[in-house]
Formats: structure tokens, C-alpha cells, sequence
């Protein structure tokens, strides 16, 4: 059974978003359809090897991701109610935004094939839901991902912590991706060993290469208190010391987070503030996918460290041909709030 669609979104955008089972409950029409089915995500949930399985009233299944090239098409297999099934997807660019291929190919439990018999046939009904699927997906994405708000909040004082992290390097375009592959992580770990988080996950960025398109951060998770963390793990330990910042606050998909740092840097231009190089950029996902599926209402604060601007202070003086006192202006160290 195939079926395509034209998405009016950029293909790296539908494929990211597809190619993310968390994803599909935003779009899967059979998904929709029956509230009873609930999802189940292990760490991995996007590219090679992530997988997701349900169960609902009408059975249970999984699906994994065998196969994957960006941008350009994803090979998955399903098992639902012990039949198996093959997913092709393909990705091409074309007028009005990406054109999405969906081919399904395999077997249908006996029910299912009863009913397609009543419905038209299973082409019919696979066909249909396939339709539907798409055309949920073309819904969301249009909105969901399009919809977005920047606000420049002001300086700030940022609270210091400490917090456990792991660090990687990647193309920018894998950024994202990436990140949401950690978070995940990061959280199991957290789990498995009984600790305690102490806030919203948030992002440090420790380098910026553009001549070598490499992004150096680290995903991390706010604790309470330092821990000592065994040699050979992956995660590290670390301290955030407070200091000054513009915070500047993102709601909508993470696609808009480059536009959120120009509006910050733009703001700091515009208001003649000085860039703290000495503390790095960080990104907190105050309400992310774990907190709510729909993209639009994802909240993200990016904070740029600045030094504090120092505001003027009267000092008073005396006229020499007056008893009276005049103001004068003089700079001093006093922060704004």
C-alpha cells in the first residue's frame, strides 16, 4: 500500500520529525482514533535502532527503525498483533515544500482482514489511514512547528548549581537531534540510580566552530548536591557559579532557538551590553516533549551571559556661589535588576 502527500515544510524538518517516534502520536491516525492505545519509549527513540511499542484494547506492537538516510528515506519494521510489516518512507524536495512517500507492505491479523473485507478492501483501509496519517502530519507541522513566539525577558541574575552532564561534538544540523537523544539518556541514568533531578534539563554550549561546522555542548541535568561520579562513566560533574544574563524565552519548536540567540545578541547590541566570553551560553527546556507533545508550546529560556551594567547614582556638590546642593552624575557598580 502507498500513499504521498506534499508537506508544506522543509524536508529536514518533516524528516526529523518523523524519523522521531515520540512524534507519532501527534499525527498516527489509528493513534488518534483510539485513546486506549498507550506508548511506551525506551532511551532511543530517533535514527538506526530506536524503537517504541503500545498496547491498547485492540492489541499490542512495536515498531524499530532499521534503516535511515537523512534527509532522504527511512526503513522500519512493525509488529502488531504478531504480524509483521515492513515501512518505507521517502523524502523529496519539490514546489510548495517536501514530498512524503508512506509504503506499508505486509500481512493484517485475521480481524483486521475481516474488516477490511466489509471496507472496501485492505488497500482501502490501510490506504485510508495512511491518507489520514499524512494529512494529520501536514496539519501539525504547518502549525505546530510554525507557530512560535521570542521574547526578551531582560538581565537577569542566574542561580548558580551544581549538575551532572554529558558532552558531544557534532555537525550543527545534528544539534537537535542529538539532543533529544541525551535528554532521554541523561534522565534513564538518572533513574537507574535513584538520584534526584533538581530542575528542567538545560543545554551548556561550549564552542561554536563555524569555519568547521562543529558545535561542542553538553546536556545536563540540575542536582542538589556535587556527587562523586565513578571513573569511565560518561557522565561528569559539574558547577554552574551565578552570574549576570539576558534572558530571552522561546516558545515553540527548538527549530527557532537560532532565532532566539539573534534576537538576544541584537538586543545586547542595540543596548550597548558587554558579552561575558568568560561563561557560556545556556538553553533551559523549562517544558519540553517530556512535559507536553505539542511543539508550540514548548517553553525554552536562552540565557547570554552579559556583565552587569553598571546604572548612575547622584552625587550631590556643593555651587560655589550657593548654599544649596546640585545632583551630578557618577557611574558606579550597581547591577539593574
Amino acid at each position: 500500500v502507498t500513499r504521498s502527500k506534499v508537506i508544506k515544510n522543509p524536508k529536514t524538518t518533516v524528516f526529523n520529525y518523523i524519523n522521531d517516534f515520540r512524534n507519532w502520536e501527534t499525527f498516527g491516525s489509528w493513534i488518534l482514533e483510539d485513546e486506549s492505545i498507550k506508548f511506551t519509549y525506551p532511551e532511543l527513540t530517533s535514527g538506526k535502532g530506536a524503537s517504541c511499542s503500545w498496547t491498547g484494547d485492540d492489541g499490542n506492537g512495536n515498531l524499530k527503525t532499521i534503516f535511515v538516510k537523512d534527509n532522504e528515506s527511512i526503513y522500519q519494521k512493525m509488529v502488531s498483533n504478531g504480524e509483521n510489516s515492513e515501512i518505507f518512507w521517502k523524502f523529496k524536495d519539490t514546489i510548495g515544500g517536501t514530498k512524503v512517500t508512506w509504503r506499508s507492505k505486509g500481512t493484517l491479523d485475521f480481524k483486521s482482514k475481516v474488516l477490511a473485507f466489509f471496507q472496501g478492501g485492505i488497500n482501502s483501509v490501510v490506504g485510508d489511514t495512511n491518507e489520514k496519517s499524512l494529512e494529520n502530519l501536514n496539519k501539525t507541522l504547518d502549525y505546530e512547528i510554525n507557530t512560535f513566539t521570542i521574547k526578551v525577558n531582560g538581565i537577569v541574575n542566574r542561580q548558580g548549581g551544581f549538575y551532572l552532564k554529558q558532552f558531544k561534538v557534532c555537525k550543527e544540523k545534528d544539534v537537535t537531534r542529538n539532543i533529544k537523544i541525551m535528554v532521554p539518556r541523561i534522565r534513564r541514568f538518572f533513574e537507574k540510580n535513584s538520584l534526584v533531578m533538581n530542575g528542567k534539563p538545560f543545554i551548556i554550549y561550549h564552542k561554536y566552530d563555524r569555519t568547521n561546522d562543529l558545535v561542542g555542548f553538553s546536556v545536563c541535568m540540575p542536582i542538589r548536591d556535587s556527587i562523586h561520579i565513578s571513573e569511565g562513566s560518561d557522565m561528569e560533574s559539574g558547577e554552574l557559579k551565578p552570574y549576570t544574563a539576558l534572558k530571552t524565552t522561546l516558545t515553540g519548536d527548538y527549530s527557532h532557538t537560532q532565532q532566539t540567540w539573534n534576537k538576544a545578541y541584537q538586543h545586547i547590541a542595540k543596548n550597548n551590553l558587554v558579552r561575558n566570553t568568560s561563561q557560556q551560553i545556556i538553553e533551559v527546556y523549562s517544558k519540553n516533549m517530556d512535559d507536553i507533545k505539542s511543539p508550540s508550546k514548548w517553553v525554552t529560556e536562552v540565557y547570554v551571559p552579559v556583565y552587569p551594567k553598571a546604572v548612575p547614582r547622584p552625587v550631590y556638590r556643593k555651587p560655589a556661589d550657593s548654599t544649596s546642593v546640585a545632583p551630578v552624575v557618577a557611574p558606579t557598580e550597581t547591577t539593574t535588576p
